[in-house]
C-alpha cells in the first residue's frame, strides 16, 4: 500500500514537472511522434508480406448457403441460350427405321458371322398376305476369285431393268480392284472369306450368298454364276422363266461309278443310305423356300462336313443328296447354266475366242430339249460357262444379233 502511494506520488511530481518545463514537453511530444511513425511503419511492412506469401479465401472461393431454384421461363420466355442447354437437349432424334430398312437392307456389308447371317435369313413370315406392293425380283449370286470378267456383258444385260433384280457377290477377301459408281456390281459386294476348289469353304460360301440375299424379301429366285458365266438370252427372257417357273433347278443323278457312289463314306449311315447318294453340278438355281430350307439346314450340311472330305466334293454331293431326299418333288433335277464335260476329267472344257460364233451361241440357247412346267421345251439353258476373258469381245459383238440384248 506504502509502495502504490509512492508511485502515485512519483507521477504527480514527473507531471508537474513537464508542465514547468517547455523543453521536456516539446521532447515528450516528438519522441511520442517518433514512435507512432515508427509502429505505422512496421505495421504496413507486415501487412503486405502477409498477403504476398500468405494464401487466403477470396469472395468467389466461399461457400454460400444454397439459394432456392429461379422459377420456370414461362411459355412465352425465349428459348435460353446455347450455353444452358443440357446435354439431352443435343441429343439428335433417332432416325426413323420403317418396314422398308427391314425387308430390303441398303448396305451389303455387315458384322454378322455365319451363324447369325443363317439364322437371320431362316426367319419367315407366317402372315401370307404382305402389307406392301412387292415386285418379285430375281438374285444373281456371283461367287468368283477375283474381276469378274464378263462385267461390261453383264451390264449390257441389266440395262433398264432396275427393280427387277438383285447382286450379290462373293469374292477373295485379298481382292480389292474398285467398282465404278455407275456400275451394276458397285457396293454388291458381300462379307467374304477365302474358298478354295473341291473344300467345304465352296458350299459354305454358296449358303453365304443365299443368306445375304434372303434378307430381301423381294427376292424370289436364286441363281448362282461365276465369273465366266455369261447370259444365253436377253432379261426378259430369263426373268419370265424363272419367275414363272413351278420347280427349282438343281442338277441331281444316281452315278454308279467311282466319282459317285464312289465318294459315299459308310459313316453318313443311318442318316444317309447309299442309294440315296446324289451328284450333279453345283451351279444351281431354286426359288426362295428351297433357299431357306438349304441356310436352316445343320443336320445334313454338318454329316457333309464330317465325313465328305476329298476324294468326295461337298459342292458336287450336298445339294444334289439332300434336295433329291427332302425335296425332290419340288426339283427338276437338272441345271440351267450350260458347261461341256465331253472331255472327261475334273474340270470342264474352256471356251475359246474363236469358238464364240452365232452357230455356236444358237446351239447352245436351243440345241437340247428338257421339260418345263409339264411341258417340253428347247429352252434348257439360260446361262453358260467356262469361257476365257478373251471372248468377251466378241460376246459383246453377238449380243445384240444373237441373245437380244445391248446398243
Amino acid at each position: 500500500m506504502k509502495q502504490q502511494q509512492q508511485q502515485i506520488q512519483d507521477l504527480k511530481q514527473h507531471a508537474t514537472m513537464l508542465l514547468i518545463n517547455p523543453n521536456i514537453k516539446l521532447l515528450w511530444v516528438l519522441a511520442s511522434l517518433f514512435l507512432f511513425g515508427f509502429g505505422l511503419a512496421l505495421g504496413t511492412s507486415l501487412s503486405t508480406f502477409y498477403h504476398s506469401y500468405i494464401p487466403f479465401q477470396t469472395p468467389s472461393q466461399s461457400f454460400p448457403s444454397p439459394s432456392p431454384p429461379p422459377p420456370p421461363p414461362s411459355p412465352s420466355s425465349p428459348p435460353p441460350p446455347s450455353s444452358m442447354i443440357t446435354h439431352e437437349e443435343h441429343i439428335k432424334p433417332k432416325e426413323h427405321v420403317g418396314l422398308k430398312e427391314y425387308i430390303e437392307p441398303k448396305e451389303m456389308m455387315h458384322d454378322m458371322n455365319d451363324e447369325e447371317i443363317l439364322w437371320r435369313a431362316s426367319m419367315v413370315p407366317h402372315k401370307r398376305v404382305v402389307p406392301y406392293e412387292r415386285v418379285p425380283k430375281v438374285a444373281f449370286l456371283f461367287l468368283t476369285r477375283g474381276a469378274l470378267t464378263f462385267a461390261p456383258l453383264w451390264e449390257m444385260f441389266f440395262k433398264g431393268h432396275q427393280g427387277l433384280y438383285s447382286i450379290y457377290v462373293h469374292a477373295d477377301p485379298s481382292f480389292h480392284e474398285s467398282t465404278p459408281k455407275d456400275s451394276v456390281f458397285f457396293g454388291r459386294r458381300i462379307p467374304s472369306k477365302v474358298v478354295r476348289w473341291g473344300e467345304l469353304s465352296m458350299m459354305e460360301a454358296e449358303r453365304r450368298l443365299l443368306a445375304n440375299a434372303l434378307l430381301d424379301f423381294s427376292n424370289q429366285r436364286f441363281i448362282l454364276l461365276s465369273e465366266s458365266c455369261i447370259p444365253l438370252f436377253n432379261f426378259p427372257t430369263v426373268y419370265s422363266y424363272l419367275i414363272n417357273s413351278t420347280l427349282s433347278h438343281v442338277h441331281s443323278f444316281d452315278d454308279p461309278g467311282p466319282v459317285g457312289r464312289g465318294r459315299y463314306n459308310k459313316h453318313m449311315q443311318p442318316l444317309i443310305l447309299p442309294e440315296q447318294w446324289r451328284k450333279g453340278s453345283q451351279w444351281f438355281e431354286m426359288d426362295r423356300n428351297l433357299a431357306i430350307e438349304i441356310v436352316s439346314d445343320n443336320k445334313f450340311f454338318k454329316l457333309f462336313s464330317r465325313h465328305c472330305k476329298p476324294s468326295c466334293y461337298v459342292d458336287e454331293h450336298y445339294l444334289p443328296t439332300y434336295v433329291s431326299m427332302k425335296f425332290g418333288g419340288m426339283n427338276s433335277n437338272r441345271s440351267l447354266t450350260w458347261v461341256d464335260w465331253s472331255y472327261g476329267g475334273p474340270h470342264p472344257v474352256r471356251v475359246w475366242r474363236k469358238s464364240v460364233t452365232v452357230e455356236f451361241l444358237n446351239k447352245l440357247r436351243s440345241g437340247s430339249t428338257c421339260s418345263y412346267n409339264g411341258g417340253k421345251t428347247t429352252v434348257c439353258f439360260l446361262f453358260a460357262r467356262k469361257f476365257l476373258p478373251n471372248t468377251l469381245w466378241r460376246l459383246m459383238k453377238f449380243a445384240p444379233k444373237v441373245m437380244g440384248f445391248g446398243p
